[in-house]
């Protein structure tokens, strides 16, 4: 189950992310409530890696939450802020998800 609440924690890493993004391209109260979700999001995210961590390895715990966020991250910022897509940066990406897949089937 704490594999779940990591996932999602990851998830709700690229979610502050995105909020953070939108809060960039805007101004007045469409800003502060990008914010206020950016914040939100960090809540909850924090919140479900500290459960998570109550029976994964920190190491482990915190470079998935990391790689998902990252990824998550690179790949919305592709489709929905239109950043440069090349062979390299899909290369990378996929790397990287093989590495958090693989540190998946290692830990106990």
């Amino acid at each position: 189950m704490n594999w779940v609440y990591l996932v999602i924690a990851g998830l709700f890493e690229v979610g502050f992310a995105f909020c953070l993004g939108k809060a960039k391209f805007s101004s007045g109260t469409t800003a502060t409530w990008w914010l206020v979700g950016f914040l939100l999001s960090l809540a909850i995210s924090m919140a479900l890696l500290y459960k998570a961590t109550q029976t994964l390895p920190i190491g482990t715990a915190y470079a998935v939450w990391t790689g998902i966020g990252a990824v998550g991250t690179a790949l919305l910022g592709i489709w929905i802020f239109k950043e440069p897509v090349h062979f390299w940066r899909l290369f990378f990406l996929t790397t990287l998800i093989i590495s958090l897949v693989g540190l998946k089937f290692v830990s106990h």
